[in-house]
């Protein structure tokens, strides 16, 4: 390529980047939140205990916006502490906010 010949990347507005859920507190309804993972991650009740009691974890990765926000209103509305977010670029893994 020459000096005076440059390439340009844009990004499509219908690529919708991937977001993940991140349960972040399980709360008072422990058994109520556990249900909910259960339902979020099609994990049996074992693993979905496993996964709530180790919070803050990452439930669920490669969402499209909405589906994460269902999964984030479904464990909120059984009395967790859950957010999503954009998933970061590899390499950039940070926790997840208090």
């Amino acid at each position: 390529m020459s000096d005076e010949e440059s390439t340009e990347y844009y990004t499509l507005l219908c690529d919708d980047p991937s977001h993940e859920v991140l349960l972040v507190d399980c709360g008072p309804r422990e058994m109520d939140v556990i249900l909910a993972v259960r339902k979020v991650t099609g994990q049996s009740l074992w693993h979905s205990r496993v996964l709530a009691r180790q919070a803050p974890v990452t439930l669920l990765g490669g969402l499209s916006a909405y589906r994460a926000q269902s999964a984030v209103a479904l464990l909120q509305s059984a009395g967790a502490r859950a957010e999503w977010r954009q998933e970061p670029e590899p390499g950039d893994r940070t926790t997840p906010s208090p």
